[in-house]
């Protein structure tokens, strides 16, 4: 076997690589005895034929072909043990040439990144302040879904459900024809036709009523863009709410009941300065993670990054097939071939490659791990919290990949966990302390992290500690 470096850069080495014969034999052996037990020889049993008669059965070339699927992976780990080389994601084969045996392979080595100087950077977190203006919005909130809809006695006004009947045509086509809906009366509504709202307010029990509007030059529907809709509705009830007194009896219908509505007044206060604290702590997190990009230097493999991509995009095509739409419907509507549709990818592939090295590089440097009893105590809470599902879950939990994605799930908790104290100085505070005590660094435990949830992730909203759950999806398999 001859191996060539034909390139060969901190990130990224191609091998050329050519068997002979002797190489190639017992990979020979191996095709023939898969093949044999698949032939129908004259005068041999299945699976009985030698080898020669197999060969100039179907000819060597099909048990190369044949030994082709296990020869060149197989070869390929050979060489990288023996060249002392990781391959950080999956190699890209090229098979060059047949007979003699040769082919490529471009082999991803491990990322270089490099954190920077991002313990100097200090972040504040944002204080969190609930107004009596705003627990009143609240309240006000309450009051009016507590409240039943009742005959309103009186014209349409903004805010009260209508009973209609409306139809409406554009260019002698019927595009609208409802009777008996309900219909918010809301002045931003912009259902059926932007402005329609505006003609129904004052508008009494009974009444009918004819108008046009026009249709938006951008409307999904081309043909009609920019043209006049001939509305007709007639308004067959008006109800309004009967909002209740805000006291003590309005308190003890409130969820579980309160005992008065000063209790309730602090229960809203509580919840939304518990709130507020949750989404500044996401903030910071989010922020401390810009920071930490901002200052880290990486350096990937082309093909890395192009691995990355491909499985941002198979994820966004599960998703959208989950919406009940095939690809073609989804780019038409969109406006965009798949070539386009999968540069616009690109940045957030990146981006998301990126926050997975960087995340990774800090638990190495700050021996951040998770132990199989964390993974185990994750996976007891996720199945208790299921009730009567919990069989399921379990077992959806239980295989290597779920265990693999929870730990490093609870392994991004630590890390920003980590990150947050850093650029609040924190650890540096911690060293202080421990300077004075006659403590070392490295005598004080990692901090560890409760349940808590994600950093902002490019492509979900959700919010937590776990850092961005698109690399738990994506990046996190280009390390195994």
């Amino acid at each position: 076997m001859i191996v060539t470096k034909e390139s060969e850069k901190p990130t990224e080495v191609t091998l050329s690589i050519s068997l002979d014969n002797d190489d190639v034999e017992p990979f020979l052996t191996r095709s023939y005895r898969r093949l044999v037990t698949r032939l129908q020889i004259p005068g041999f049993r299945p699976g009985k034929a030698p080898r020669s008669i197999v060969e100039n059965h179907v000819g060597r070339s099909a048990l190369v072909q044949e030994a082709l699927e296990f020869m060149i992976p197989e070869t390929l780990d050979q060489v990288l043990q023996n060249e002392n080389l990781q391959a950080f994601s999956e190699p890209r084969l090229e098979l060059v040439e047949v007979e003699p045996i040769q082919f490529k392979a471009v082999v991803p080595l491990e990322p270089i990144v490099d954190l920077g100087d991002f313990r100097s950077v200090r972040l504040e977190r944002e204080p969190v302040e609930v107004t009596d203006e705003q627990v009143d919005e609240v309240l006000e909130q309450l009051r009016y879904e507590a409240a039943p809809w009742e005959p309103a006695g009186r014209p349409a006004q903004f805010g009260d459900l209508l009973n209609i009947n409306v139809s409406g045509t554009i260019l002698g086509d019927s595009v609208i024809n409802e009777t008996g809906i309900d219909y918010i009366l809301q002045q931003d509504n912009p259902m059926p036709v932007p402005g329609f709202p505006v003609y129904l307010e004052g508008m009494t029990e009974g009444q009918d009523k004819d108008f046009s509007l026009p249709i938006p030059a951008d409307a999904p529907q081309e043909q009609y863009a920019g043209q006049e809709c001939r509305l007709a509705v007639s308004v067959l009830s008006i109800k309004s709410k009967a909002l209740p007194e805000l006291d003590d009896e309005f308190a003890k219908g409130v969820r579980d009941g309160y005992d008065s509505l000063e209790d309730l007044k602090a229960d809203i206060l509580q919840r939304m300065t518990a709130d507020g604290q949750t989404s500044s702590l996401r903030q910071l997190e989010q922020n401390s993670l810009e920071e930490l990009l901002k200052a880290a230097t990486i350096q990937v493999s082309d093909l890395v990054y192009q691995q990355e991509l491909d499985m941002l995009r198979q994820d966004r095509e599960r998703a959208i097939r989950g919406q009940q739409l095939d690809m073609d419907t989804y780019l038409s509507y969109i406006g965009k071939t798949p070539e386009e549709w999968q540069e616009d990818l690109r940045p957030q592939a990146e981006e998301r490659l990126k926050t997975y090295l960087v995340l990774r590089k800090v638990a190495e440097e700050e021996g951040i791990e998770v132990s199989v009893d964390e993974v185990d105590a994750e996976v007891e809470t996720l199945v208790s919290s299921y009730g009567e599902a919990e069989q399921a879950i379990l077992q959806a939990v239980s295989n290597p990949q779920a265990r693999e994605s929870l730990r490093t799930s609870l392994l991004n908790r630590k890390v920003m966990e980590r990150l947050v104290e850093i650029f609040q100085g924190e650890d540096q505070e911690t060293q202080a302390s421990e300077a004075g005590t006659g403590e070392t660094p490295s005598e004080v435990p990692k901090a560890e992290v409760e349940d808590g949830g994600q950093a902002p992730d490019p492509e979900s909203s959700e919010a937590g500690a776990d850092a961005p759950e698109a690399t738990e999806e994506g990046a996190e398999s280009n390390a195994n």
